[in-house]
């Protein structure tokens, strides 16, 4: 193995290369920087995203769990030849709400259908507003506070009364910070009286949603158009119960309700909260590993360049290979020189694709709500494919150099 000495002469021999060639040398890890920079700016969004979507399933209660018509976790495209996963599926009614809260495990249902539309308020109108239907408890399936007024009643909800919670955003945009509560706006056409204003805690989930208003469930079926076909139900657990209870009282509950009999399907869905981040896990996978092959590609790319430059190297310092061999360096010595200088100059090209990396986290994470960070785990990595890289790309020409005979290598001119 080589020394120190030996391995800093590589390092120094290498850089002076690529100092003296900028254009050759630049065109040759080339590769190796996009490959680089490529993995760890997916890496850094991913990580963000992943992270961001953690923390916002943190804040909507780790226990809770959605009753759905249908697993929509379960990705799947349907052919017109196929059964829908909807198919012979009834709808979540407000009866089944009913049965359910009344469940020792269950501390409240919140029902929900959603619709969109505008809203407006005199000559103000903000468009795409995400309208949500939903039960009066709905605050304890989210997590924010009410900056004014308050909440919905269970009253409105009961009578479908026209009420509404705007986020904060909504309310600056129609009402240019002035109070918002006891004003009456238009969604859809249709008017509502203003009763509270919403600021949810700052999550990916809240800056994608943007404009969003919570009205009772049963106005939004009734005076917005929402589909009931698609209602779906938020169950948070009692206290002393395990998400895992609950949802094994919610199952036998609607088996009974729905007269199934022992050993028949469900037809209907409990989705933990966990299964969205194991269905984005899903996504980002699949995204990820598409990156990678790309990424590949790449460092092939720049790994022949490499055993380009590497090549050109060893021809050049013939002569100086042959004066080391004379003087008593073994093949040993040169085979892990020019190994060491072909590792140097994969590095400095997967340095300069991490600093590109760190630029366009810092880019992600101002222009968007994931906070795009690179992980130690993949700094790491990336140095240590790099430097395996420019060791397996160099293997050629270091083997090449070492077993130069040293009469003819004296004698190349």
């Amino acid at each position: 193995m080589m020394n120190l000495t030996s391995v800093r002469d590589g390092v120094l021999i290498a850089l002076e290369s690529l100092r003296s060639n900028k254009v050759r040398a630049s065109l040759t890890i080339l590769g190796i920087v996009i490959g680089v920079a490529t993995v760890m700016t997916m890496a850094a969004a991913i990580t963000g995203l992943r992270g961001s979507v953690m923390s916002a399933m943190e804040g909507l209660g780790p226990n809770n769990f959605i009753v759905n018509r249908f697993d929509q976790t379960k990705l799947q495209f349907v052919n017109d030849a196929e059964t829908a996963p909807w198919d012979g599926k009834p709808a979540i009614t407000f009866a089944e709400a009913d049965l359910l809260e009344a469940l020792p495990s269950i501390r409240s249902v919140v029902t929900a259908a959603d619709a969109g539309g505008s809203a407006k308020y005199r000559n103000n109108t903000v468009p795409n507003v995400n309208i949500a239907g939903r039960g009066a408890t709905w605050p304890e399936y989210s997590k924010g506070d009410f900056i004014e007024g308050r909440n919905f009643v269970a009253a409105d909800e009961r009578s479908g009364a026209p009420v509404v919670v705007l986020s904060d955003g909504l309310a600056r945009s129609l009402f240019d910070g002035t109070r918002a509560v006891g004003k009456h706006i238009r969604l859809r056409g249709q008017q509502f009286l203003v009763v509270g204003v919403y600021k949810e805690t700052e999550n990916i989930f809240a800056a994608a949603a943007g404009n969003f208003a919570f009205v009772p469930t049963r106005t939004a079926l009734t005076k917005l158009d929402a589909d009931r076909d698609w209602m779906s139900l938020l169950v948070v657990p009692a206290t002393g119960y395990t998400q895992a209870q609950a949802m094994d009282d919610v199952t036998a509950a609607l088996r009974v309700s729905r007269g199934l009999r022992p050993g028949a399907e469900d037809n209907f869905a409990l989705i933990r909260q966990q299964a969205f981040t194991e269905m984005f896990d899903r996504m980002t996978g699949v995204f990820f590993l598409v990156m990678l092959v790309l990424a590949g590609i790449g460092l092939i790319v720049g790994g022949v360049g490499v055993v380009g430059i590497m090549m050109i190297s060893v021809t050049e310092r013939t002569r100086e290979i042959g004066v080391r061999k004379a003087l008593g360096a073994t093949p040993r010595e040169i085979l892990w020189q020019f190994l060491v200088e072909a590792m140097t100059v994969t590095l400095v090209g997967g340095i300069i694709g991490l600093a590109i990396a760190m630029c366009m986290a810092w880019l992600i994470g101002a222009i968007s709500p994931i906070p795009a960070t690179i992980p130690l785990w993949a700094v790491v990595a990336s140095l240590l494919v790099a430097a395996v890289g420019g060791m397996g790309f160099g293997l050629y020409p270091a083997f090449k150099a070492a077993r130069l005979d040293p009469v003819d290598a004296l004698r190349y001119e």
